[in-house]
This record gives structure tokens, sequence and C-alpha cells, in this order.
């Protein structure tokens, strides 16, 4: 089981503030699994709107996070980093339960595993946790795309 800190995760996701929503990969084993984490600060940009009286991190950016972890998975199993030519995205979201809402100071631990590849479509299942407890499930289905 390795780890990656933010300066690798960096070389696998496009993404860039305010959009990056992990800050660690904890473990990860190649062609089956990931551990990633986020740190949910009071400092978040959609906290101002969503709800200023109590800060709810929005479930699609939930999802989203948990997304960005299959994604880190998908590329260490293919051994590529990103690349400006090809962009992964959704193709299917089903199932998502959201069971508890995740709120400013909390740590959100996203757990993906592949459940199967087939002709360059990824389907994995994804569960995000706060302090043991699970606040969102999901299967998520993906692709890579040219651009």
């Amino acid at each position: 089981m390795d780890s990656m800190d933010i300066h690798e995760i960096l070389k696998y996701l496009p993404h860039r503030y305010p959009i990056l929503l992990i800050d660690r990969v904890l473990s990860y084993e190649v062609g089956k699994d990931i551990v990633a984490l986020k740190n949910v600060s009071i400092n978040e940009p959609f906290f101002s709107g969503h709800f200023p009286h109590y800060p709810v991190m929005p479930g699609v950016l939930i999802v989203e996070a948990l997304a960005q972890a299959a994604a880190v998975l998908t590329l260490k199993t293919e051994n590529t980093a990103n690349r400006e030519d090809t962009v992964y995205y959704f193709v299917g979201i089903d199932g998502v339960r959201f069971k508890k809402p995740v709120t400013a100071g909390d740590q959100l631990i996203l757990k993906v595993a592949i459940e199967r590849q087939i002709k360059g479509l990824w389907k994995y299942s994804a569960r995000a946790e706060v302090d043991g407890q699970l606040v969102t499930e999901a299967t998520l289905m993906c692709t890579a795309k040219n651009v």
C-alpha cells in the first residue's frame, strides 16, 4: 500500500483550486482501490453560500471528490500521469445516497474500489466517511476522452 502527497496528486489530476478536492492519498493498490482524504475547512469557497448559518459541503462536491480519487486510481492503474489531451468524464452515477451532512472541520475519507473495466469504461464502488461513519455512497462510471 502506497500513499501520495499533494505534489504527486497534482501530477495525476488536472484540477486546481478551488475544485481540487483531494488533499492526500492515504493508501492505494494499483488495479484495486484507493483511500484519500479531503480536509473540509471553513475557508472553502462554497461555504459562504451553502449555508452561511450552517456550513454544509454540497453533496455534488462529495461525489466529485470521490470521482477525483477514482481518477487517481485509474491513472495509477494505467501507469500514466495527467495528459492535456485527455479528460476523464463521468458517464454514470448510480445509487447515490447522502446519509449525513459534511460540515466545516470534518475530515472526509474517500474510499473507491474498481468494480470492473471494459473497453475504456471504468466502474467503481465509492463511499465517503467522516469519523468512521458513512456519509455518502455511490456507484461511479467514467471514461477517458481525447480533447
